[in-house]
């Protein structure tokens, strides 16, 4: 599996990737200007996307193939996902999930209340229309360089 950064053209494979994972896809292609795509066998099975509000972003559109779930593929791609944002001078990412409340601890993500995440990030489409009410948000810094914890567990679908 190579993770690399997103390119325009791989948008009509990660949408449908996120739409079969059931996560949304308002805002998904502008966040993918800041995205990562891991492929394997000339197809992409993996992304994860992140929307820059200055030294914060969001972590978004998390998403691993169904058949490609459990491998490490998503911790993986999170970790290439981080590098990338420290890169451009983000020093935390929160994110909102659903589905994946119990993986995203394993990554180094703690919760946080919904008007922390929202003072940092709360202009995301996310945040005002497909998430308003729902999903937890998780917050995890990045002022240190350790990459996403290495324990065993399973993989997620999305956040």
């Amino acid at each position: 599996m190579a993770v690399e950064r997103a390119l325009p053209s791989d948008m009509p494979a990660v949408e449908a990737l996120l739409s079969a994972a059931g996560l949304p896809l308002d805002g998904a292609s502008e966040a993918f200007g800041l995205g990562v795509v891991a492929r394997e066998d000339g197809g992409i099975v993996a992304a994860a996307a992140i929307e820059r509000f200055g030294a914060s972003g969001l972590l978004r559109s998390v998403v691993v193939a169904p058949g490609r779930r459990g491998t490490g593929q998503g911790r993986a791609l999170v970790a290439v996902a981080e590098g990338l944002a420290r890169e451009a001078g983000i020093n935390e990412l929160y994110l909102l999930t659903e589905t994946a409340v119990d993986w995203f601890p394993r990554l180094g993500y703690e919760v946080v209340d919904r008007a922390t995440a929202a003072a940092a990030v709360g202009e995301s489409v996310e945040f005002t229309t497909v998430c308003r009410d729902s999903g937890v948000p998780m917050r995890r810094s990045l002022a240190s360089r350790q990459p996403a914890s290495r324990e065993p567990g399973g993989e997620s679908s999305g956040a």
